[in-house]
């Protein structure tokens, strides 16, 4: 399909109002796709698609279907198409949820619903995923189990910083910062609620229940409690009581109905968060075989492994590399992102854009796969320094007119993030005594691991040398745990059982963390024997 000059790769079987929303092209809605509002009109200027449905030909009349006009939330192509868009939403900090693999749980059930509060024949439930770089949502039915919505959204608390150190710093030299990353945070979620009820023709009245997780230092930032300790190494193993104390007008804020529960998860210890235990809950990790390790790469990377009886954790000091932050050409993983690279039969690069829009940066799988193509036609050393022409230079990656440079600053970025979460996984395996041939499972947690090519992270050292079937690419683990937990009536039973087998391994005082980080730092693949 393309808009002007714009090209957007389909996926059979959505809608074409799916597909535009997932890019920078939204268009106007406000009837959660039901064809029912009549605001998402395009122009089919080529290709055939399916005959217009009823809701069409009451919305749009013959006259404008004989024109071309359609209701993008009831055309799924099934073929190229050339489209104009003729009702372009406003531009929005809020982007929809890609679909994802559960966009229907199995609904609570009759005493369930009733022990929710309000007595609504139709429910909703929400689930928050607070992360440093973004802010996830997804909006559910709670009586039949369908998602309506989802929406992420850049946290706003970046102009702080974009790494958890640098906002716990600024909220402790001022209390006023402090106060205004907590009411932040607070605000984009209201926001991004309203934008899925505005767009969607959702009553954001009918949220009875929402849960949130988040890594240790955002949710201390949004409660404003003890973010302090948090920059202090001897609280680095205690359990940090950062849940909010009082959300009661946190309803009011959000619209949301004025009983609604809301569960704000507390963290497990120090820097490892509840993000971390709620993709433990979505993975299933401790129920599976010895030897399964998650990752969750991100600005605070936090790293779990099983080995049948404990449940090592444990958080490393990433970076924002993963996350395309403070790399010169690096950007989230959003539309005009790099996400792919790959050398051609000729020696050439060639890439991927995320939305298929104009190149803005590189995201963190884009980068592994160009430092891992760079490492393989000997253009970067194992120890990461530029050779032959590029020597002492940036390097730089053209395609159709467009390119990004890559510096030896964010090379250099780039492995000290790596070697971080190496060391964190050479540790956490010494001492649940394993090597490699143990690992029977590695999920892959967060939108880097969406994206992720793992024979090219294997070949670098940002995943342990194994058979690549055993590598899983989880998605946004933190978000799933907590939809689950929305429909569990036994979520805390889970969250419980899980918290009383985790071990915490603070890596800061393990001895060997600085030998293996050096380690970790060249590029080649990760034996541990």
């Amino acid at each position: 399909m393309e808009e002007g000059d714009r090209q957007i790769p389909f996926t059979q079987g959505l809608p074409l109002r799916t597909m535009l929303d997932q890019t920078d092209l939204p268009v106007r809605s406000g009837c959660n796709g039901m064809g029912a509002c009549g605001l998402c009109r395009v122009r089919i200027e080529r290709g055939e698609v399916n005959q217009p449905t009823d809701n069409e030909i009451a919305q749009l009349g013959r006259q404008s279907l004989e024109a071309g006009i359609r209701l993008a939330c009831q055309v799924t192509p099934e073929q190229d198409l050339e489209i104009r868009i003729m009702n372009p939403a406003p531009k929005a900090s809020w982007l929809s949820l890609p679909d994802w693999k559960e966009r229907r749980m199995a609904p609570l059930d009759g005493i369930s619903l009733q022990d929710l509060p309000g007595k609504l024949k139709r429910p909703y439930g929400v689930a928050v995923d607070l992360g440093t770089t973004h802010i996830h949502l997804s909006l559910f039915d709670l009586s039949d189990g369908r998602r309506l919505a989802g929406r992420y959204g850049l946290n706003p608390q970046m102009k702080f910083g974009s790494d958890v150190m640098t906002r716990l710093v600024a909220a402790s030299e001022n209390p006023e910062h402090a106060r205004e990353m907590g009411l932040q945070a607070i605000q984009a979620i209201g926001d991004a609620l309203f934008d899925m009820s505005s767009r969607e023709g959702i009553n954001p009245g009918q949220v009875v229940h929402l849960v949130l997780a988040g890594n240790t230092a955002m949710l201390a930032l949004l409660s404003g409690r003890n973010y302090s300790l948090l920059l202090q190494p001897e609280h680095w193993m205690d359990t940090i009581d950062c849940v909010p104390e009082d959300t009661s007008d946190w309803t009011e804020r959000w619209q949301i109905h004025t009983e609604a529960r809301i569960d704000v998860i507390p963290a497990l210890g120090g820097f490892v968060g509840s993000d971390l235990l709620t993709g433990v809950v979505a993975t299933r990790l401790n129920q599976k075989k010895p030897g399964s390790l998650f990752i969750d790469f991100g600005t605070n990377s936090e790293i779990a492994l099983w080995d049948g009886q404990v449940l090592r954790v444990t958080s490393a000091a990433g970076g924002p590399a993963f996350e395309g932050s403070a790399i010169s050409c690096g950007i989230p993983a959003e539309p005009g992102a790099i996400y792919s690279v790959a050398l051609t039969d000729t020696g050439s690069f060639d890439y991927s854009v995320l939305a298929d829009s104009a190149v803005r940066g590189i995201c963190g799988s884009g980068m592994v796969d160009l430092v891992a193509c760079l490492v393989k036609i000997k253009r970067i050393s194992h120890t990461g320094r530029f050779i032959g022409e590029i020597e002492k230079r940036d390097f730089q990656i053209k395609k159709s007119g467009q390119s990004i440079r890559l510096t030896k600053g964010d090379v250099d970025l780039f492995q000290q993030a790596k070697a971080a979460v190496g060391a964190g996984i050479r540790i956490l395996m010494k001492k649940a005594t394993m090597n490699t041939r143990d690992l029977q499972r590695i999920c892959i947690s967060g939108a880097f691991g969406s994206f992720l090519n793992v024979k090219n992270a294997q070949e670098i050292g940002l995943l342990p040398k194994t058979d690549t079937g055993i590598v899983e690419l989880c998605g946004n683990t933190a978000l799933a745990g907590c939809v689950r937990i929305l429909f569990s009536p036994a979520g805390d039973d889970s969250l419980q059982t899980v918290r009383g087998q985790t071990e915490i391994v603070n890596l800061s005082r393990c001895p060997d963390f600085e030998d293996l980080f050096l380690e970790s730092l060249y590029l080649t693949p990760m034996e541990i024997t």
